[in-house]
């Protein structure tokens, strides 16, 4: 590579055994200023209801505060799922956002609920269909435009018109890559907790991508890709870190809803069967040593041609996870 590609954040507000919701948030804000101290580009929160020691729910408030106790990197989600929404509260949230905090706000939205299916119904869902989905963008996009008009309802945007705020579409699936394409926008992979789908899905996306889309906001395909990421001083320190995200599969897996658990012994995790799942969810991955961990991140950047790349760090000390932050960006930027 002749130049390193920008890095950017994602979190979904992980509580940890022995912590509070409170803290999490807390530890959240820290971090967030820590990745715009140390040069990260991006840092979106991840929408997720109907799980208790999750608190990336109200997505539009962690952005507000987390772009009020920073400088200069941007904010947004990743993402706001558009069946749980009406997208003029969508468009009237984020636009608010781009008035308090001009050229610092992303809005990434997805098509899946984010929950499971009684929550969804709580959450008052919308379609989900892949019309309904680029109908809804196409919307969103007149909002934040300068006539501010809706593409399907005579509806003025208000507060969100003019604001251009950049919108991505974020997807695990060729399907979701195969929108973004459509709609010529900028598309985030989920390869952080889906990888057998992800060259194919970027395949679809680049085969599909229309410059020419109303909606288009980019002249050519523009992808962020999702990688785990899990750095100490030493291979055998991340490692042992890296438990943590393993253990967190498995609870996915078996329903175990509990908070994020401390590392143990690498190996010591369930069965070999168990800790062969939990890799094949979570393989595209830097974990290590600051440069092994660059090496792994500098190999997925070049075989997905990815423009950027958005770490997730599955860490119980919150301490542990500012240590890895800290440790890409001086190996890295």
């Amino acid at each position: 590579m002749s130049a390193r590609v920008p890095l950017s954040i994602l979190d979904l507000v992980h509580v940890t055994e022995g912590g509070t919701m409170a803290e999490a948030i807390s530890h959240s804000m820290a971090g967030a200023q820590l990745a715009d101290e140390l040069g990260y580009s991006r840092l979106w929160f991840a929408e997720h209801h109907n799980t208790p020691f999750l608190g990336a729910s109200a997505t539009s408030v962690l952005i507000g505060r987390a772009t009020s106790l920073t400088k200069r990197i941007r904010v947004g989600s990743g993402g706001i799922m558009l069946p749980n929404h009406a997208p003029l509260r969508v468009a009237e949230d984020f636009g608010t956002l781009s008035q308090l905090f001009p050229g610092r706000i992303d809005l990434g939205v997805g098509r899946a609920p984010g929950t499971d299916p009684v929550a969804g119904q709580a959450l008052r869902r919308t379609g989900s269909d892949l019309n309904s989905f680029g109908r809804d963008i196409q919307d969103l996009n007149g909002w934040f435009s300068d006539e501010g008009m809706a593409e399907s309802l005579p509806i003025t945007g208000g507060v969100a018109t003019g604001t251009k705020v950049p919108i991505w579409v974020l997807g695990s699936s060729s399907s979701g890559a195969a929108a973004a394409g459509h709609l010529g926008l900028p598309f985030c992979v989920a390869s952080h907790f889906s990888p057998a789908e992800t060259f194919s899905a970027l395949q679809v996306y680049r085969q599909t991508f229309n410059p020419q889309a109303p909606t288009a906001q980019v002249e050519r395909p523009y992808v962020m890709a999702a990688i785990n990421v899990a750095i100490a001083p030493t291979d055998e320190e991340a490692q042992r870190m890296w438990t943590t995200a393993q253990r967190m599969i498995l609870d996915v897996r078996s329903g175990n809803r509990r908070k994020l658990q401390p590392p143990v012994a690498p190996g010591s995790i369930g069965t070999v069967a168990e800790r062969a799942y939990a890799e094949s969810m979570l393989g595209i991955k830097a974990v290590g040593s600051p440069a092994a961990a660059c090496k792994a991140l500098e190999a997925f950047a070049e075989a997905t041609h990815a423009d950027e790349l958005i770490t997730m760090t599955y860490a119980h000390d919150p301490a542990g996870k500012f240590h890895s932050m800290r440790l890409l960006a001086e190996n890295w930027f």
